[in-house]
């Protein structure tokens, strides 16, 4: 993938519009997630397949506020802690929604929300296998994150801190080594708190960025969500862009020649 190119985010072969990916979870209510996300811009969402309805008609429905035909919902596995528990809420969820672009979350620890990257990896390399286009929640660690394109991931999401933790990029030596020897995007997934985090990531060379909590959790989510919509934007062309080289010593911006 050209990391240079001003085309859309290009996953598994479709394309979005937007770089910045919202969570549909931690809202006051489905109205207020409905205009956040219409202000973010984003034309995909995470969608908790084990905690938010989707699928029960009878009880208030997040496709009743959030249009599926316009902008993409993409079941995550959230709240599971094994292999089994993932692929089991993954494959309901084709069975009843016909979604095979998914996001894939396989947690290690209840109180960090650390991923069991081994977990994770077998998961992963099984989904594939069945015909998922998976895009998968995991450290920052090059080298599993290497492991995981290597068994056919078509995203790979390292955390920047721990989820909902708001801490913002932990290690961007990390983020960049992964970044840098990927093929297929990479979207930094957890832990973001603000617009300039996001901003930090999108400078870096990342594809895109997830938010949740931030956006949800602010005081005005509303007004988060146009923040974040900008800070992604404002982040890519600045990537696109180049910065100057870093310099110890000062370096006058006027000429040295014709002083008066």
């Amino acid at each position: 993938m050209d990391k240079l190119s001003k085309n859309n985010l290009k996953i598994a072969n479709k394309n979005f519009k937007s770089r910045l990916i919202v969570g549909t979870g931690k809202y006051k209510n489905f109205s207020e997630a409905a205009k956040s996300i219409k202000a973010s811009g984003a034309d995909m969402v995470t969608v908790a397949v084990r905690r938010v309805n989707i699928l029960d008609k009878k009880k208030p429905m997040l496709s009743d506020y959030i249009n599926p035909k316009k902008i993409t919902f993409l079941p995550n596995t959230a709240g599971c802690f094994t292999s089994n528990e993932a692929l089991r809420t993954l494959r309901l969820a084709r069975e009843m929604g016909g979604w095979k672009l998914v996001k894939l979350e396989v947690l290690g620890s209840k109180k960090t929300l650390f991923p069991n990257m081994i977990e994770t990896i077998k998961s992963t390399e099984v989904l594939v296998k069945e015909g998922f286009k998976v895009m998968v929640y995991c450290t920052d660690d090059p080298l599993l994150a290497k492991k995981l394109e290597d068994v056919g991931a078509s995203a790979i999401m390292p955390l920047a801190s721990p989820i909902g933790s708001g801490l913002g990029i932990q290690n961007k030596t990390n983020l960049s080594l992964i970044i840098k020897q990927s093929k297929v995007p990479v979207i930094v997934d957890a832990g973001i708190g603000t617009a300039s985090d996001a901003s930090i990531a999108m400078e870096l060379g990342c594809d895109g960025v997830l938010i949740n909590s931030a956006i949800a959790q602010a005081k005005r989510p509303i007004l988060m969500a146009t923040a974040f919509k900008d800070a992604v934007i404002s982040g890519r062309n600045s990537f696109l862009a180049g910065r100057m080289k870093k310099k110890i010593y000062g370096s006058a911006s006027s000429p040295k020649k014709g002083l008066i």
